[in-house]
């Protein structure tokens, strides 16, 4: 024990330098580092005040993701800039470059979030400055820049959704007009040939094609009262059925157009190709009658008669075929349209289809609008998602820190250690023989006796006042010099404070 003492006596003056600079050093930085003013904002993150059964909101951003994008937002570059230079935050603010200011303001800037599925969600805010009054400004514009860009990002974000909802319906507004301009374009094009008028021309057709084959049979009926009507007179020289109670087939099928042009009165306009057909029919039906009466008024005898009667039968015969002429060219037009009509259908099918499918999206699009419309409204009137202050910053009273007792004391205790630890690596590395035993384990033989070095009075004396000096040198120096730095260089705190603040760090 007492070589291993001696040892360390021996080495004294290396664990002195050590031990005492680093202790010095911690001292000095210790009663040097300059105060630090630390306050303190909390915020918290409301739930919407309007029940989400009765109104949403359309700006629906996750708690944690709000959170993060208030932080990310807050720390720009911009901000962080404009509030150290318009504040004065930084005492060597001018000597700095933006990445420096930008970098120590985010070193001084403490954010913690709280969040939970069944917690509040709550931010808590601090700011490190070399004065309370600094500090506290510095959150205060933290705060102004939080709840405000809050308000225009949700309300930025409203009135955004908002707007492309309303040109979502302008744009299908406009494609449904054109749709319905189409549709009635084509309608009118095919007005003779629609899928909805199909069964009353098919009922038309029908009927045309029955009133020819009657229009024949009439036809033939006449024709054959003409021949028997020559072959009687030719016979017998007289005329049979010149007169007769009964209406005459011109006298019943006048009536029958007269009912038929009635009928269709009620359907079709008086401008209708039908109704005119019908007129027609009844003026040339009506002259006939007449003409007729006239020349049956003429009592020239049994041939006047006969001719009288030829003539009526023949001009029957004549209206009867103008009619089926009609009729037939009608009918021609009625089975061209129905020929036309699926062809027709399914184009009218394919407009309408493609008109339905932009109503529904116009319907679904009118709904959403108004949907963001109420979210725009509630977000306007800050009823949806905010942010909330639950304390305010305040100035402190006395600084947060430095810890100078612990600074210096762990210095202290550092330096000792790294002394220590100095000595014992010297040993470690110092290979001579300075024991008996080391001759033994070295060299392998054992001396009879060992003879130190004698030191004359003179080398003792000189020796001790060297290691003296030299710890004089250690325990004046170093303070001297630090001491010479704080003095006529710069102050050590402003000094501790520039190193900080290009690196970046907080103590």
């Amino acid at each position: 024990m007492g070589y291993y003492f001696s040892v360390f006596l021996r080495r004294l003056p290396y664990f002195l330098i050590v031990a005492t600079m680093i202790a010095a050093m911690a001292v000095v930085v210790a009663v040097s580092l300059p105060a630090a003013y630390v306050s303190e904002v909390r915020l918290v993150l409301e739930k919407p005040q309007i029940p989400t059964d009765l109104a949403t909101s359309t700006v629906t951003t996750p708690t944690l993701e709000t959170m993060q994008l208030l932080e990310q937002r807050l720390l720009t570059r911009a901000n962080m800039l404009d509030i150290a230079r318009r504040l004065d935050v930084l005492s060597d603010i001018d000597t700095l470059n933006p990445d420096e200011i930008v970098s120590a303001m985010r070193s001084r800037t403490t954010i913690r979030t709280l969040t939970g599925a069944s917690a509040a969600s709550i931010m808590t805010l601090s700011f490190e400055a070399r004065s309370g009054q600094k500090s506290a400004a510095v959150l205060n514009e933290y705060l102004t820049l939080i709840l405000q860009d809050n308000v225009e990002f949700r309300v930025g974000r409203a009135g955004q959704t908002q707007e492309f909802f309303q040109q979502e319906v302008d744009r299908l507004s406009g494609e449904l007009d054109t749709r319905s301009k189409e549709i009635i374009t084509f309608k009118t094009a095919n007005a003779d040939a629609l899928p909805e008028s199909l069964g009353f021309r098919l009922s038309r057709q029908s009927s045309l094609e029955e009133r020819l084959s009657q229009n024949d049979r009439e036809v033939a009926s006449l024709r054959d009262q003409r021949d028997r009507m020559v072959q009687i007179f030719e016979s017998t020289g007289r005329v049979e059925g010149v007169t007769g109670a009964a209406p005459t087939a011109e006298e019943r099928e006048l009536e029958r157009l007269r009912q038929e042009l009635s009928n269709a009165l009620l359907v079709y306009s008086a401008e209708n190709p039908r109704i005119k057909v019908l007129k027609a029919r009844v003026s040339q039906m009506e002259s006939a009658l007449t003409a007729g009466a006239q020349a049956s008024g003429d009592d020239a005898g049994p041939m006047s008669v006969l001719d009288v009667q030829l003539a009526q039968i023949d001009t029957r015969i004549e209206i009867l075929q103008e009619q089926r002429a009609l009729a037939d060219t009608e009918l021609q037009a009625v089975t061209d349209s129905i020929a036309r009509t699926p062809a027709n259908g399914i184009a009218l099918e394919g407009l309408e289809r493609g008109y339905n499918n932009i109503q529904n999206q116009y319907n679904q699009a009118i709904e959403r609008l108004s949907r963001a419309n109420t979210g725009e409204r509630i977000e306007l009137l800050s009823r949806g998602q905010r942010i909330s202050v639950l304390e305010q910053p305040t100035v402190p009273n006395r600084p947060t820190r430095p810890n100078r007792i612990l600074i210096a004391g762990g210095g202290g205790l550092i330096g000792i250690m790294a002394g220590l630890a100095l000595v014992v690596l010297m040993e470690v590395l110092n290979t001579t023989a300075r024991r008996p035993v080391d001759l033994v384990n070295k060299l392998g033989i054992s001396p009879i006796t060992t003879i130190p070095y004698i030191r004359t009075k003179g080398e003792v004396m000189r020796r001790r006042l060297l290691k003296l000096a030299l710890v004089m040198v250690i325990l004046i120096g170093v303070p001297a010099t630090i001491y010479a730095v704080h003095a006529f260089y710069q102050p050590l705190d402003v000094l501790a404070e520039r190193v900080m603040n290009k690196l970046g760090m907080r103590w």
